[in-house]
């Protein structure tokens, strides 16, 4: 009997009987449970871990066609996209490694949702809140720090471990990848882990009708079992916090920092405040240009990062990496089986072949030379200073 199964836990909550189903997400064998469960109970629910974001992309194989990637640099979404196509890469090499296909379980609770008439419930939070609030919390050094791990993983070795696979049958991508960070942060765990266990919770617990089956990873059955029980704000939970006032004074202190002391500088000697906008100009534009280089850009981005770099250091507003990448993007525009192949990228070859990931590439590295630039050039102009007032 299918209710027997290990992977099932009954839950009885204000009346509703809850069926929580802890599916491992690379087994072949998990879609066919989730199947004949919601054909055996006909639940008046389905529960699935899913936010809309990825919702629509399992059902709306066109999405990428539509992109605009000019667009989405403006709205500064390009290392959001970026992030999901390094964890839709991760997703893909694991399927070809297995031979199966990860996630197909929700793809069938959608499926025999319908079939049952059952009501779809969206279950997860949606994925650019969680990866927003995890940003909102990050010192200046912690951005950097998951910036510089976020680029380099994708230089990592293609083949999934042993230990990565044994992982993915009880997790799924997502939270394998929230965990990674987690461990490398850990205080950024209520947002990366606590915080999705207690949105699942709540929104299974408000899924209409009496009998309600929630397909989610096995990583989730504990803790959403701990917080089903309890309350908690939906609202709350999917607000993006304001920008700290100390982040805000020390986004905008240090460029403010940097112009004051080249103008104390020039007073006492003009030579030496000369020598400090050389050294800021070469910091920030060449580190920002060879991080366009080495996500191989056309020489007029490269070009455009070593121009835009010392400017827009001193302007939190502005990033190096968004005028570089506009550039890319014009010079080499995205053609239309680029976006048809985002889906099957699966390789570090497949990244830089490809024009729209090429462009988020350059994206990220400019800005991370920037980063750079600012630290060692900020550095160099604060010596030259000390090096004038006390010679």
């Amino acid at each position: 009997m299918l209710l027997n199964s290990k992977n099932i836990h009954i839950l009885k909550k204000e009346g509703k009987e809850i069926l929580l189903v802890g599916t491992a997400h690379v087994s072949k064998d998990s879609a066919q449970e989730v199947k004949e469960l919601i054909e055996q109970e006909k639940p008046d629910s389905v529960c699935v871990e899913l936010c809309h974001a990825r919702y629509n992309s399992i059902n709306n194989r066109n999405t990428w066609k539509n992109m605009d990637i000019i667009t989405i640099i403006k709205q500064k979404k390009a290392l959001l996209l970026l992030v999901n196509l390094i964890l839709s890469s991760f997703q893909k090499r694991l399927a070809q490694q297995l031979g199966i296909n990860p996630g197909q379980e929700m793809i069938q609770a959608i499926s025999s949702a319908k079939e049952t008439n059952a009501h779809l419930v969206l279950a997860d939070r949606d994925i650019q809140v969680t990866f927003t609030r995890i940003w909102k919390k990050l010192s200046l050094w912690g951005k950097m720090r998951i910036l510089f791990m976020l680029i380099f993983s994708i230089f990592g070795k293609e083949k999934i471990s042993e230990e990565e696979i044994e992982r993915l049958k009880s997790e799924d991508v997502l939270t394998v990848a929230l965990s990674e960070l987690a461990r490398s942060f850990p205080r950024l765990k209520s947002t990366l882990i606590d915080e999705r266990d207690q949105y699942l919770a709540e929104k299974i617990k408000l899924a209409p009708g009496n009998k309600i089956i929630a397909i989610v990873g096995a990583g989730h059955v504990p803790g959403i079992k701990k917080e089903i029980d309890k309350e908690h704000d939906l609202i709350a939970l999917t607000k993006i916090p304001p920008t700290s006032n100390y982040l805000k004074v020390l986004v905008w202190g240090i460029p403010l920092a940097i112009i004051a002391i080249i103008a104390s500088t020039f007073t006492y000697s003009p030579p030496a405040g000369f020598d400090q906008i050389t050294q800021w100009f070469l910091w920030n534009g060449s580190l920002s240009a060879l991080g366009a280089l080495i996500a191989m850009a056309h020489p007029l981005s490269i070009l455009t990062a070593f121009a835009a770099a010392p400017f827009s250091s001193l302007n939190p507003l502005l990033a190096a990496g968004w005028f570089a990448g506009i550039v890319e993007a014009l010079i080499r525009r995205p053609r239309v089986e680029d976006f048809e192949q985002l889906g099957n990228i699966t390789t570090l070859k497949d990244f830089f072949h490809n024009r729209v990931t090429k462009i988020l590439l350059v994206v990220a590295f400019a800005n991370l030379g920037s980063m750079a630039g600012t630290f060692i050039g900020g550095a160099r102009v604060i010596q030259l200073f000390i090096n004038t007032i006390n010679p």
